[in-house]
């Protein structure tokens, strides 16, 4: 085979540093994401989220690394936010969960129901719900 073909699909979740409700327009951060990752050639295929964190699903490349992906992403973010004359710092770290391509579609529907869906969870129960999950099957 000639070439390399990767599907590396992956739920990303971030929170903002001691989870503090910084994020004024989580859409407009999402969209402001949406460049970044174009720009560094990662596929962002869901963004959403609420004042205090992050969920990305995403399409990386064989030729980067998640660390480096969340690294460009929370850093572009960060630099920017605070560039605009706010305090903003993402929490070290974040939750990385593979995605199966026949999931991809549920993961993003889950991803765009973010503020519907912390009308009832916080982040910490929701994110405790997503290891238990993941470490179930």
């Amino acid at each position: 085979m000639p070439y390399t073909y990767v599907a590396n699909l992956v739920h990303c979740v971030f929170s903002t540093k001691n989870r503090a409700n910084l994020i004024a327009h989580p859409d407009s951060l999402c969209r402001y994401m949406t460049g970044i990752a174009r720009n560094k050639n990662i596929a962002l295929l869901a963004a959403g989220g609420t004042a205090n964190h992050l969920h990305l699903l995403v399409g990386l490349p064989a030729s980067i690394t998640l660390a480096r992906a969340m690294q460009d992403l929370k850093g572009n973010c960060s630099r920017m936010l605070n560039e605009m004359g706010r305090r903003f710092a993402w929490q070290e770290g974040h939750g990385a969960f593979s995605v199966s391509s026949s999931q991809k579609d549920k993961v993003a529907e889950y991803i765009a129901k973010q503020e519907t869906h912390h009308r009832r969870w916080t982040f910490e129960q929701e994110f405790v719900a997503l290891l238990e999950k993941r470490t179930q099957r």
